[in-house]
């Protein structure tokens, strides 16, 4: 590996593992006058809310004249919401998917409950969706979902229980079944199979792809298009991104956690946070980091080239939304739970 800055050098996978443990990312001491914010997030975005931080903050003191401090936390998105949920002193949440994003709002109004409507595009400033990463040259010929079957094949993809990008995973899955081989039992019996090839559940989307592309285990990660785009970019000689026929349109959300800016007194400083993601710079940031910029068609542009054009369905028309979604297939007793055993 070359003395360049590298998305997966040694440091930073000792690091990663450590978050992993823990979950979360502590930064140095702040002085008395800072606002200090933290950001409660999911696991493919560590690389970008470092920049975005650091645009945050320096553009806030230009603003207000106030220094910022933000603190990362990150791990799978449900187990993100859950430590919400059981107190981690949160002052946004930048999840992997809206349905985690109520559950925090169901639980004690620590989120209003009409967090969707507080920003533009549904508070999602980002988008992405699920493609494949496979070793440099495809040795196993995977262009589609249906080779995730095959029993040649090992796929690496994290647990829905705990990961967001897991859970876009499985409907995407799911869903490319139903259209192809007919119906919900079909589709059944096919995320079975591919289940079946999954040798580990890493409890995140981060620890998935060090599985794959540090531990060498399996033949394709099903992955987040930037987590892929981001592997790809580091270690062009090693891997291949391959876009599925169809996949699914993930819509990362965010929100602050109401209950907990009221009494730190940093509301005004955390909404702005978020805010500041619709903006030039912040769409800019998220396109450089490959996720797909939701309302700049500046960026959307200047970014266009590096995302392949996909066919793609989103949560709503082909699940009737998130609630109905995680109660059919994620919650206990749902069709993940019917179809995977653990080793």
């Amino acid at each position: 590996m070359s003395s360049r800055r590298s998305f997966f050098r040694l440091p930073l996978l000792a690091a990663a593992a450590a978050i992993l443990a823990t979950g979360t990312l502590t930064a140095l001491p702040a002085a008395a006058q800072t606002v200090n914010l933290l950001n409660v997030s999911y696991d493919p975005t560590r690389e970008l809310y470092v920049e975005y931080n650091a645009a945050f903050a320096k553009y806030w003191k230009a603003k207000a004249g106030q220094d910022v401090s933000i603190k990362q936390s990150h791990g799978g998105s449900g187990k993100q919401a859950r430590s919400v949920i059981d107190g981690i002193d949160a002052d946004v949440v930048t999840l992997g998917l809206g349905g985690d994003v109520d559950a925090v709002a169901n639980h004690g109004g620590l989120i209003a409950k009409d967090w969707v409507k507080r920003l533009p595009h549904n508070s999602s400033p980002y988008t992405s969706t699920i493609v494949f990463l496979v070793r440099k040259g495809n040795p196993k010929g995977i262009k589609d979902w249906d080779d995730l079957v095959r029993a040649d094949v090992k796929v690496i993809t994290p647990n829905p229980k705990t990961s967001g990008g897991a859970r876009w995973n499985y409907l995407a899955a799911w869903e490319f079944a139903k259209r192809k081989y007919g119906g919900d039992a079909k589709a059944k019996d096919f995320v079975a199979k591919l289940y079946g090839n999954v040798p580990v559940l890493d409890t995140g989307a981060r620890g998935s792809t060090i599985t794959f592309a540090q531990r060498n285990q399996g033949d394709v990660l099903i992955a987040w298009e930037n987590e892929a785009y981001l592997l790809e970019k580091e270690f062009g000689t090693k891997f291949d991104v391959i876009a599925p026929s169809i996949s699914i349109l993930a819509e990362p959300a965010v929100s602050v956690v109401d209950k907990n800016v009221d009494k730190k007194g940093t509301r005004a400083v955390a909404e702005a946070y978020l805010q500041y993601l619709y903006t030039e710079e912040g769409q800019d940031i998220a396109g450089k980091h490959f996720y797909r910029p939701a309302v700049s068609d500046k960026a959307k542009a200047k970014y266009a080239s590096q995302f392949p054009p996909l066919k793609l369905f989103t949560i709503d028309e082909a699940f009737g939304g998130w609630t109905t979604a995680d109660k059919a297939h994620f919650a206990d007793g749902g069709s993940f739970d019917q179809i995977y055993s653990p080793r």
